[in-house]
């Protein structure tokens, strides 16, 4: 059992989402998270309003399953298949989150002062998750697509755009570790 309560390797995981992906290739079908906002968007009503939300969004919902069904999985792991150890971060990253004044996340995901109910209390905290919400939003649109979607489901398909954006995603990642988030959180 302490092969399913721990971490997979990647060569496991690695090779589920490989399947995963050949089914998706062989219905027809691509991967990607963000363009569920599109179709719960369209489902309320959006359309009304904007033409980007006027489609058939009954053809999406196998994606609506697939989002779904990583939210339950998400939540089975946390529950029912986590030993509660949390992340076991790098003790280089974890002296470097302390120089930020961001504590550790102990037995967690992240940290409740960036994540946590804490966060909302805090205005530059919370300004700081509003405006990134936004940027990723528009960055996700502006991209055609979110990391999953490039990353996986794009650079698979051998799409030189989904292998722009995946660059982009990892350059923008980088600045915003090294450089913007020192300067954020002085």
């Amino acid at each position: 059992m302490e092969v399913i309560y721990g971490t997979w390797p990647w060569y496991i995981s690695g090779f589920l989402i490989g399947m995963v992906m050949l089914a998706l290739l062989y219905f027809g079908k691509a991967f990607g998270m963000s363009s569920n906002l599109r179709t719960l968007c369209s489902i309320a009503g959006a359309g009304r309003f904007a033409d980007f939300f006027r489609f058939d969004w009954k053809a999406q919902r196998w994606n609506l399953a697939v989002v779904f069904g990583a939210m339950l999985g998400g939540f089975v792991a946390v529950h029912f298949l986590s030993n509660g150890s949390g992340v076991n971060l790098n003790p280089i990253t974890v002296e470097q989150l302390a120089t930020m004044h961001i504590e550790a996340p102990e037995g967690k995901l992240a940290p409740d002062s960036l994540m946590g109910f804490e966060a909302l209390k805090n205005p530059k905290t919370f300004i700081i998750l509003v405006a990134g919400g936004l940027l990723i939003g528009f960055g996700t649109r502006y991209a055609g697509g979110c990391t999953s979607g490039h990353a996986i489901s794009g650079l698979s398909n051998l799409q030189l755009p989904s292998l722009i954006a995946v660059i982009g995603f990892f350059i923008g990642g980088l600045i915003m570790s090294h450089f913007l988030l020192p300067l954020i959180f002085r």
